[in-house]
């Protein structure tokens, strides 16, 4: 069941994805193809459709290790509770509706990273609300890319992933980011299939 949920939520974000950022003047129409499937090394016991497709996302991405799966889940909860239509303070609105503090899976703040989330949908397409969008723009940013590559540095630690996130998200308050870390660390669990 949870190879399928993993599968599955990999497959709608890739169809997501796809569908939003179209290829801007193909010079031959060619049908969608689904992703070759692969095996998910992590699922997420428990958690919600936005969770899991994020899981899967950054799965894709080629970050397999379970720490920093799991550090990468905890620091978006504090963010946002992978709530991607959220203003800081709570209020659900659209990106041009949220005047001020972060908005967003990470709550873009500073003016530059929340203009990027426009700028970046004024050039690739999509909707700056939508949890797709957003995660193409997350992984594009450059203080992802530096991050990225800690994250694929396997066999760390929880506490070393989040110390390496500070200058990915910079955040004022820690809240119960490792906390959360820590649970997704537990809720994070092989597939069947991929079960010895």
């Amino acid at each position: 069941m949870f190879i399928t949920i993993a599968t599955t939520s990999a497959s709608v974000l890739t169809a997501a994805t796809l569908a939003v950022f179209p290829e801007k003047t193909p010079v031959v129409p060619h049908p969608v193809e689904a992703p070759p499937a692969i095996e998910m090394d992590y699922v997420c016991k428990g958690c919600d459709l936005n969770e899991n497709l994020t899981l899967s996302f950054l799965q894709l991405r080629g970050i397999r290790d379970k720490a920093a799966l799991a550090t990468v889940m905890g620091n978006i909860k504090q963010e946002s509770k992978f709530i991607p239509n959220i203003c800081e303070g709570g209020a659900r609105v659209s990106y041009t509706e949220c005047k001020s503090g972060g908005y967003g899976l990470i709550q873009w703040t500073s003016t530059n990273r929340y203009r990027g989330l426009g700028s970046f949908v004024n050039k690739y397409g999509g909707d700056p609300s939508t949890l797709p969008t957003q995660l193409r723009y997350m992984v594009n940013e450059p203080q992802w890319t530096r991050y990225e590559l800690y994250l694929k540095s396997e066999n760390q630690s929880i506490d070393f992933y989040m110390t390496h996130a500070y200058k990915w998200l910079g955040w004022g308050i820690h809240g119960k980011r490792t906390t959360y870390s820590y649970q997704y660390y537990s809720q994070l669990t092989k597939p069947v299939s991929n079960v010895a």
